[in-house]
């Protein structure tokens, strides 16, 4: 929402990949950082055959920023990380996925993000309860087939929302 000013979340768009008692976990979809693909295939020494190596990485979020996740569309090919999310969406975190991408015969779809972002238990509902966070059903769409710079505002689109009619300040009646 407007008026979260946490320069780690300010304008994000986050898919929320795991939420339960005990937090939730999820990747931003729209802060790419200036580090091309092909800078992660050479530093882990991949044999590169696509054009994927120019894609740039995402800033997934604030924890563990060296660890890398993958989100990608769900398909029969299994890595030896990799958790079914929902409806068409998958995560993966190792290695073996990179290689198929870096070769261009990973997942048809899929976004590459250094870090992660992460609740503890009831944090992500509070920040709900103050307005904090604006609440859409994921969209593979949005995520995988929509410009960077556009996903926040496809994902409130999806809900008939205009972003830039959103007042900066709420209240509660």
């Amino acid at each position: 929402m407007p008026n979260l000013h946490d320069e780690n979340f300010s304008g994000s768009v986050v898919y929320i990949c795991e939420h339960n008692a005990e937090g939730a976990m999820g990747l931003i979809i729209n802060q790419q950082l200036d580090i091309p693909a092909k800078a992660v295939f050479d530093r882990l020494d991949l044999e590169q055959n696509s054009n994927r190596g120019d894609e740039l990485i995402f800033d997934g979020g604030p924890m563990q920023q060296d660890r890398g996740f993958i989100l990608h569309s769900t398909c029969e090919q299994k890595w030896e990380s990799t958790i079914y999310i929902g409806s068409d969406v998958s995560l993966s975190t190792s290695k073996d996925i990179l290689g198929d991408i870096a070769l261009g015969e990973g997942p048809e779809e899929s976004l590459i993000t250094l870090g992660y972002s992460s609740w503890e238990a009831g944090q992500l509902e509070r920040e709900l309860k103050e307005n904090s966070w604006l609440v859409i059903p994921a969209d593979s769409s949005v995520i995988f087939n929509t410009e960077c710079a556009q996903r926040a505002s496809a994902a409130a689109l999806s809900i008939g929302l205009n972003l830039d009619m959103l007042a900066l300040d709420s209240g509660h009646a």
